[in-house]
C-alpha cells in the first residue's frame, strides 16, 4: 500500500541505495552508506475562524557516506537522477580525498546490525481532505474561545498530518527501511486584555490519527490553560520545591541524554564524564530507553547506521547503566555503539507517585512551573538558570498564578534532588514522564 501512498516506490528507493553505493566501490571507496527518503504532508491553519495558512509538503533526498580508508567524505541531494546520484558520490569522494584519515571512522560493526525487522506500527495513513483538516481547525479553536468570555484572541488551531519513508543500506550488505506517520493537533490562544494578556497553548501528536483525541479537547485545554494565568504576579526570591509540569518536564530528560551521549562525552563537554555506575540521581530513579514500542513516536529496529535496537535501562534505581552512543563516538570512547546513532528512542521515566493531584500534594508549598523560557543551560559546568511562569501552591492546592521569575540550579543537585516523578505522563515526542518534583532549587523573583 505503501507505493500508491508515495511518489517514489519502496522498490526505487532501494535500488537507489544499492545503486550508489554499487558506484562508490566503483570509484574505490573501501566502505560506503547511503539513505534514501520522500516524504509528504499537510498542515492547516485557522485563526479568528478563518483560514489562514495550507501548507503542502513534498520532500525527497537521498545522503551518500563513502570511506577511503579512515577518511570519510559526505554530500547529498534531492535529485534521484542517474547523473545526480553519481555526481553526488564522486563529490563525496573528493571530500574524503582531502580528509584527514580518523581510526574511529567506518561503518557500524558488522555483528551488530540488525537482523530482524518486527512491524512496530509506525505507519498509518490518514486520508484527510483539506476541507475537513479546515472543519477540525475550527472546531479546535471553538471550542477554546467557548471556556471563557476572557478569553480574546487567537494565535491560531493547527491539523497536520505528515508521512515519510526511507531506505538505509551500507557496503556490509544492510539494506531496509519503513514508512512512518504523525498526525498532530494544536491550538494557542489569549486570554485578558492590554496588559493583562496571557496566552498558552496545548497540542498532541501521534502516530495513528484514530488515536487523536477530539479536537475539542484540544482547543479547551488550552483556553483553560490561558485562562488560569490571568491575574499572574512576581513571587520573591526564595528556595523552595520546585514541579515541572509533565510537559516541560521532559526537557530535565532532554538534559541527561545530551550529558552522556558520545559526542559531548568524548569532547569532554560535558558535566557528566565517566558517570558509568555512578549514582547521578535520586535512588528511586529508574530510566528506560524502549526502541520497540508499538507506535513509539522514538520507536525503530535499527538505528541510523543499520545497528539494532534493544531496550535497555539507562538509569536502574538512580544509578547511570549506559550512555547513548553511535559507532564513530563508541570507538572514540573505546565501547560499542548501543544503537543509539540518531539519539535516544522512547526515553520512559518510571513514575514514584501518582496522578498531578498526588503530585501537588507531594510538593506542599512551592513552584509549578508550566513554561520555560530561554537556553540558561550550560552543558559543561551543569549550571541551570531559566525564565520561567506557572503557579504558586500552598499546602498542596494552586493558589495563584507566577510570572517574571528565574529558576536556577545545577543539573547535578537537580537529578540528586529528584523527589518523585508522577504518572501523569505526556507522549508528545522520544522522551517520556510524568511531572517532576525538585527538592529545592532558587526562585529569583522580585
Amino acid at each position: 500500500m505503501a507505493d500508491t501512498r508515495f511518489s517514489t516506490s519502496d522498490d526505487t528507493l532501494r535500488q537507489i541505495v544499492r545503486d550508489a553505493l554499487d558506484y562508490a566501490t566503483g570509484r574505490g571507496a573501501t566502505a560506503a552508506e547511503a539513505e534514501a527518503s520522500e516524504g509528504f504532508g499537510q498542515t492547516v491553519t485557522v485563526r479568528q475562524n478563518e483560514v489562514e495558512t495550507i501548507e503542502y509538503n513534498r520532500d525527497k533526498g537521498i545522503g551518500v557516506t563513502v570511506y577511503l580508508g579512515k577518511q570519510r567524505g559526505h554530500a547529498s541531494t534531492s535529485d534521484f537522477s542517474a547523473r545526480a546520484l553519481r555526481d553526488t558520490v564522486d563529490a563525496a569522494l573528493s571530500i574524503a580525498r582531502f580528509t584527514a584519515s580518523d581510526e574511529c571512522a567506518g561503518l557500524a560493526d558488522p555483528d551488530l546490525l540488525a537482523r530482524d525487522f518486527p512491524d512496530l506500527g509506525l505507519w498509518h495513513p490518514w486520508n484527510l481532505p483539506v476541507e475537513r483538516a479546515i472543519e477540525l481547525a475550527k472546531t479546535c479553536e471553538a471550542a477554546g474561545y467557548a471556556v471563557d468570555p476572557r478569553i480574546s484572541n487567537s494565535e491560531g488551531a493547527s491539523v497536520s498530518t505528515q508521512e515519510s519513508h526511507f531506505i538505509y543500506g551500507n557496503t556490509l550488505g544492510f539494506l531496509a527501511g519503513y514508512p512512518s506517520s504523525r498526525h498532530s493537533y494544536g491550538c494557542a490562544l489569549v486570554a485578558g486584555r492590554n496588559d493583562a494578556m496571557q496566552r498558552d497553548d496545548w497540542y498532541e501528536t501521534t502516530r495513528d490519527s484514530a488515536e487523536l483525541p477530539p479536537p475539542e479537547m484540544v482547543g479547551r485545554r488550552a483556553g483553560e490553560r490561558a485562562v488560569k494565568r490571568l491575574g499572574a504576579r512576581k513571587i520573591a526570591t526564595n528556595q523552595v520545591p520546585v514541579l515541572f509540569e509533565a510537559p516541560i518536564a521532559a526537557s530535565l530528560l532532554g538534559h541527561f541524554v545530551s550529558a552522556v551521549s558520545g559526542g559531548n562525552l568524548y569532547r569532554k563537554s560535558s558535566f557528566l564524564l565517566d558517570s558509568m555506575g555512578q549514582a547521578v540521581f535520586s535512588p528511586g530513579v529508574t530510566v528506560r530507553d524502549l526502541p520497540h514500542v508499538r507506535k513509539g513516536l522514538a520507536s525503530g529496529a535499527f538505528d541510523e547506521e543499520g545497528v539494532a535496537t534493544r531496550a535497555r535501562e539507562v538509569v536502574l534505581e538512580g544509578v547511570v547503566q549506559g550512555y547513548f552512543l553511535g559507532s564513530y563516538a563508541a570507538r572514540k570512547l573505546g565501547l560499542r555503539s548501543t544503537g543509539n546513532a540518531g539519539g535516544n528512542h522512547n526515553l520512559v521515566a518510571e513514575p514514584t507517585e501518582g496522578d498531578f493531584p498526588a503530585m501537588l500534594r507531594r510538593l506542599g508549598t512551592g513552584l509549578l512551573v508550566t513554561e520555560l523560557m530561554g537556553q540558561g543551560v550550560n552543558a559543561v559546568t551543569g549550571d541551570y538558570s531559566r525564565g520561567a511562569a506557572g503557579f504558586w501552591v500552598e499546602r498542596g492546592e494552586i493558589a495563584y498564578p507566577v510570572q517574571e521569575i528565574t529558576i536556577a540550579g545545577n543539573l547535578k543537585d537537580m537529578f540528586r534532588g529528584f523527589a518523585a516523578i508522577g504518572s501523569d505522563v505526556i507522549r508528545r515526542g522520544s522522551r517520556q514522564c510524568g511531572s517532576i518534583l525538585v527538592e529545592r532549587m532558587t526562585i529569583a523573583g522580585d
